[in-house]
């Protein structure tokens, strides 16, 4: 199965899904000035990991989250600087093990934090909103990215049960969270004062056939 990493982000990462075996969380703290930190956990299953493994790719692991990836992503990205890295294997629930990955990142503001989401400016967009708020507008899955058989979307979301992608946002004013399209049954969205947050299954997102992109908008004070 193809594995589809786009270069660092959180967002180009989420859609490596096509592995389905990765779980990716994103708690992101933006302050009055634009500054802030986003706290990522990727969660790979050490059975995906093997993967790295195979054929002489000892050196390449299946999913590029090791701490060498963050610092070069860091030092390549104007304000992004790399505070915190921890990764571990954990016992998941299905009896395997998992890696997962704990990263936390500082940026400068919000033009940092964009670019790491998606370095090409294609996928994560921020708009100024008349001077009155701010919205930053993630496509995580474009429709030619879903998985169109019924059968093998049967089989990615049987063994993708129990990692989600999720994105939490702390925010400077109130905030409001929307998908396009909408609705989108699978997912799960919260917006309570300056507090917004996203999650949906792996394998809901890669049946998405139609795409789908998230909006995080939030007024200014």
């Amino acid at each position: 199965m193809k594995l589809n990493v786009i270069k660092a982000g959180v967002l180009c990462l989420a859609l490596a899904v096509f592995n389905s075996c990765l779980g990716v969380s994103a708690a992101v703290t933006v302050k009055a000035d634009g500054s802030g930190k986003i706290e990522l956990e990727y969660r790979v299953s050490q059975a995906l990991e093997s993967l790295g493994r195979l054929d002489g790719n000892e050196s390449r692991p299946a999913v590029p989250v090791g701490r060498t990836d963050f610092e070069r992503t860091a030092a390549r990205i104007p304000g992004l600087t790399l505070s915190k890295y921890v990764s571990k294997s954990v016992r998941n629930g299905s009896g395997g093990s998992d890696l997962v990955t704990n990263v936390t990142l500082d940026f400068k503001d919000l033009n940092s934090l964009a670019a790491f989401l998606d370095g090409s400016g294609v996928r994560a967009a921020l708009v100024e909103e008349n001077g009155s708020g701010k919205l930053l507008r993630l496509s995580l899955l474009e429709p030619s990215d879903s998985v169109t058989d019924p059968d093998l979307l049967a089989l990615l979301r049987e063994i993708s049960a129990g990692y989600d992608f999720t994105v939490s946002f702390n925010l400077p004013g109130k905030a409001s969270v929307t998908t396009i399209p909408a609705p989108i049954p699978a997912a799960k969205l919260e917006a309570k004062g300056k507090k917004a947050s996203f999650s949906i299954g792996t394998g809901e997102l890669l049946g998405l056939k139609e795409g789908l992109a998230v909006e995080i908008g939030w007024q200014n004070n």
